[in-house]
């Protein structure tokens, strides 16, 4: 049963309870502390007991989902198990209790890290130059555009648009219009990749950047990225690779070699650190040669076998957020990369692949898919056809996804295919749990044939069943009545 109770209205005057705001205590402090640093204001806070605390938290983490709990396919996010180690290691008293205000010689372990880290992701994105001062993908975005702009004032350029796939995350067009340039869309051909034709006609000299996911949203490795490179290199566009899909080829392949200019990577999705629940995150960018001195932040060098923070040149776009980076965030990844190794690296994208096209096998005969070329570390299914047949929603489909104890996939995204599920499995889940969601997949289908009904009332056995979900965005309440 839901206690329907905020912790603020558990109030309780039994005997274990402790009080905020007893009287009797107040009096008995100013025997030992001076009465203006007594607090004599009533604290909106709950006269309960300890263990009343405890299980209020317990209970409702209980009912939360995390991937901890069970399986979490959410395509393009990267939702994998994150090693406990990692966490161990990051809250180690001499991390997070260091200052970024100490003095250098005090924190030099800390600048190890941070050099150490960057040059390993630099070996894995083959790219020139990093900073870690981008707090997550988007602000990795956003950095990368500056750069970019940066860029063609230093060449004295007026370039105005970037250019994006129909395919494209929402964040790339978002950042593009934040740091002042308009947006061309470029079109997906019919099997799911860049249309080579629309990237030619809309290719000129006003163009400053072309943003791409690679492999794109329908898990697709873009097949023609040569030419692509080639078209943009003619006009010295420059090449944005989004880093979300970074999982797919990690120790396999780079972006750096395929001509990219900036890549962004998200720490928190591809080099597992916790990623759910809106963070915390990191986004390092990395460029080649000619975009260097653009960079943000400070830079972290090695000298006379120490370490340091030296400016950027003068054409830095400047500073973008406080302090270094998420360092705790780095060190997770660090200590990721540090355990896996070039060989552990290789291994965890060759099985990213294994997985999903494992699970692509098996549902292959079951579901029509968004495209029907060889997939990477994600899939697309369009469930269209059997929503315009049996009256149900995409998102009917996924809401029964919860009754069987699994997250749903990605919903009705990316936007070019309509009622879709983009499912990821990631390398960390086992043949056994990709068998058993095939097998439920395959199930609900069938329930939605059978029984659509049960379909539109689900999720039935989670603590929270259906909701508005229209009326639960325009009044949102925190507490229900009985």
């Amino acid at each position: 049963m839901i206690d329907p109770n905020l912790i603020f209205e558990k109030n309780n005057n039994s005997i274990s309870y402790f009080s905020f705001n007893n009287k009797t205590k107040k009096k008995e402090l100013k025997k030992y502390i001076p009465e203006k640093f007594i607090n004599n204001e009533t604290l909106n806070l709950p006269n309960i007991s300890e263990n009343q605390v405890l299980r209020h938290y317990i209970n409702l983490s209980n009912k939360n989902f995390g991937i901890d709990t069970g399986f979490y396919p959410l395509g393009s996010c990267t939702m994998k198990y994150n090693p406990k180690i990692n966490e161990k290691i990051a809250g180690n008293s001499s991390f997070i209790n260091s200052h970024p205000y100490s003095d250098n010689n005090r924190i030099q372990g800390n600048f190890e890290i941070l050099f150490e880290c960057k040059n390993a992701l630099l070996e894995i994105t083959g790219m020139d130059d990093l900073t870690f001062a981008p707090c997550a993908g988007a602000h990795g975005e956003l950095t990368g555009l500056y750069i970019i702009r940066a860029y063609f004032n230093y060449k004295n350029e007026k370039r105005e648009y970037i250019l994006i796939p129909d395919s494209a995350h929402g964040t790339n067009p978002a950042s593009a219009s934040m740091a002042g340039f308009k947006t061309s869309t470029i079109k997906s051909d019919q099997n799911g990749f860049i249309d080579i034709n629309d990237l030619k006609k809309k290719v000129n000299k006003n163009i400053a950047g072309f943003m791409i996911t690679n492999p794109n949203t329908l898990g697709l490795f873009e097949k023609n990225i040569d030419e692509i490179v080639n078209i943009c290199k003619e006009h010295d566009i420059q090449l944005y690779y989004d880093g979300a899909n970074f999982n797919a080829f990690l120790g396999i392949t780079r972006p750096g070699d395929m001509g990219f200019d900036i890549v962004h990577i998200n720490l928190h999705k591809t080099f597992s650190t916790p990623h759910g629940g809106g963070g915390p995150g990191s986004g390092p960018v990395s460029v080649k040669k000619h975009l260097s001195i653009f960079l943000p932040g400070k830079n972290i060098i090695q000298e006379n076998y120490k370490y340091k923070l030296i400016s950027r040149s003068k054409y830095s776009i400047g500073k973008i957020r406080s302090f270094y980076s998420n360092f705790l965030v780095v060190i997770k990844a660090y200590v990721y990369i540090y355990i896996l190794g070039k060989d552990g690296s290789l291994k965890t994208g060759l099985i990213a692949l294994l997985n999903s096209n494992y699970l692509y096998s098996i549902l292959k005969d079951h579901f029509k898919f968004g495209s029907n070329e060889h997939v990477m570390h994600e899939f697309v299914i369009s469930l269209t056809d059997l929503c315009n047949k049996y009256h149900f929603t995409v998102m009917d489909f996924a809401k029964r996804i919860l009754d069987y104890g699994y997250h749903s996939p990605t919903v009705s995204f990316p936007l070019i295919i309509k009622d879709c599920l983009m499912i990821e499995p990631t390398e960390t889940e086992s043949k056994k749990t990709l068998d058993e969601f095939a097998e439920i997949l395959i199930k609900i289908k069938k329930e939605a044939i059978e029984k659509t009904d049960l379909l539109k009332d689900s999720p039935v056995t989670t603590p929270v069943k259906r909701i508005d979900d229209v009326k639960a965005a325009r009044f949102p309440i925190l507490k229900y009545e009985n």
